[in-house]
């Protein structure tokens, strides 16, 4: 019976495993299946020795589904234009709250106070992850996002070292920790609940958006700095004008709010998939953080490696490459911030069609090719950035950006499902939110400090080559996720008629799974 079982799995490729006297046949549904999804769909009917029935296969609906990734999406951008603006103005910042120290100093005590918001993320994510496994996704979201608005508004009303002295970085740097702690429970509940909320063959698409709306937060905070630089003289953007984007969180947080208090709580979290599922979610809804650590540990490393590869790249893009162009090639503010900017509408522009491609040819090889990508390509894209006149370093910011497309694309995706249900937030509040401070967060600022210490203005390369590096290993271990149910969840479809078609496979394969028994 389990070479039976095995030739179904593997599709019936070869001679040996060809339909014979003493094998059943493939049914024809389930050789129209991806293999990840023919291999799932096997484990679940041996545990539950029957095929699923219409109880057993959740159908969305589009209103709800639209609603949940609009809504999410857009609080994302919200947020992330929030997070962002920080460290488009970092110079400045820089300038107002650490006036007596060099340049060189002043951007990396602003970059050291960007970090620091990172340091606080794992605490958030250790909050927020386990509460958004027993309260629900939807209310710890709508959390999130206000104590975001008010710690970024906090930052454009806190006077500058001129005014209040040593007061003034400190009040920053407590700004700056309420933002990172707030994040902590941010993106892993926003992910877990989109992916929860998407039907299994297109969740790669869907979950896509909320990198769109990260992206388009990013690319509305630049277009807002640029139009500032190019708008107020030196003075005014020093005086006032670095507090406008700030100040611009409150009526924003407020809009996120009510977008996120609209939403309804994820299906998968609402239901459990079977009386196994169910049982392990009883006794893991108390788990605490060694508990998750010493059950999915695997899960995690890969989760913090993929999390690396895809921080580092953002960061470098996002946080260090506006101040490396300012500082370290010495050129305007205002062409350094449309240099980015151009780089951020091209994610926007390729961020979607990525995750579609990942839904048809698996996360892996999108991660696999782009990792390896990065290892070559990082090198010549510094060089094009460096280099004199207008088009080489579009193309070697084009290049950079395509790259984080790539990892950024399929993320959303790919981490919740690593998971089970009753664990996915804390878990993902834990994986992801430790690499992020450990290595994506720290970006700009080791970075910052490489070039000064070594002179070598190449550093940012080598640093993306070691990250692509960790993360081609890394998707080694990554189970493949494309298509198939998330862990602990029931198959999601986004129509009756996948719903029947998936009934269907299940009712065929069963059947010839029997038949050997019947025959015996």
């Amino acid at each position: 019976m389990e070479r039976e079982k095995e030739a179904l799995v593997s599709g019936v490729t070869s001679d040996e495993q060809r339909p014979g006297p003493d094998r059943p046949p493939v049914p024809e549904a389930v050789a129209r299946l991806p293999r990840p999804v023919r291999e799932d769909l096997i484990r679940r009917l041996r545990r539950r020795r029957s095929a699923f029935g219409e109880d057993d296969v959740q159908v969305v609906e589009r209103p709800l589904l639209r609603r949940a990734v609009g809504a999410s999406a857009l609080g994302n951008c919200m947020e992330w234009f929030d997070f962002g603006v920080y460290s488009y103005l970092a110079a400045t910042i820089g300038k107002v709250f650490f006036p007596g120290a060099s340049p060189a100093a002043q951007v990396i005590s602003s970059f050291a106070t960007f970090a620091a918001a990172f340091v606080v993320r794992p605490i958030g994510g250790l909050v927020f992850g386990p509460l958004g496994d027993r309260i629900g996704r939807q209310k710890v979201l709508a959390t999130t996002m206000i104590m975001m608005a008010v710690g970024t508004f906090a930052i454009g009303v806190i006077p500058g070292y001129g005014t209040i002295g040593i007061a003034a970085p400190l009040l920053l740097l407590l700004a700056r920790m309420v933002q990172g702690f707030s994040t902590g429970g941010e993106y892993g509940g926003a992910t877990t609940f989109v992916a929860e909320y998407s039907p299994d063959r297109r969740r790669g698409f869907l979950s896509s958006w909320l990198d769109f709306g990260t992206f388009v937060g990013y690319a509305l905070g630049s277009a807002l700095v640029t139009v500032l630089n190019l708008s107020l003289t030196d003075a005014q953007m020093l005086s006032w004008g670095w507090r406008v984007p700030f100040l611009i969180a409150g009526p924003l947080g407020v809009i996120g709010l009510y977008m996120r208090l609209r939403l309804e709580e994820s299906p998968a979290f609402q239901q459990q998939l079977d009386e196994h599922e169910k049982s392990l979610a009883q006794e893991s809804a108390g788990s605490e953080f060694k508990d998750i650590v010493r059950n999915h540990w695997r899960p995690l490393l890969v989760c913090m490696g993929l999390v690396l590869l895809y921080n580092v790249t953002n960061y470098m893009v996002t946080g260090y490459l506006p101040t490396y162009q300012t500082e370290t090639l010495n050129r305007s503010s205002s062409s350094a911030d449309v240099l980015v900017l151009v780089g951020m509408l091209w994610i926007v522009v390729l961020v979607t069609f990525l995750g579609r491609l990942s839904d048809r040819v698996g996360r892996r090889p999108v991660y696999a090719v782009a990792a390896a990508a990065m290892i070559v390509l990082s090198v010549p894209a510094f060089l094009l950035v460096k280099a004199h006149g207008t088009w080489p370093p579009i193309l070697g910011v084009l290049i950079l950006s395509t790259l984080l497309a790539c990892f950024a694309a399929p993320s959303a995706a790919t981490l919740p499902a690593l998971f089970p249900t009753a664990v996915r937030y804390a878990a993902m509040g834990i994986g992801f939110n430790f690499a992020v401070a450990a290595f994506g967060g720290t970006t700009p600022l080791v970075t910052a400090a490489l070039v000064t210490a070594t002179g070598d203005d190449l550093m940012p390369a080598y640093y993306l080559m070691l990250a692509g590096a960790i993360g081609l290993l890394t998707v080694k271990f990554l189970p493949e996720s494309a298509q198939v149910p998330l862990k602990g969840s029931q198959p999601m479809v986004g129509s009756r008629a996948e719903r029947r078609e998936l009934i269907l496979a299940s009712e065929e394969l069963h059947a010839c799974a029997r038949e050997p028994q019947r025959r015996g």
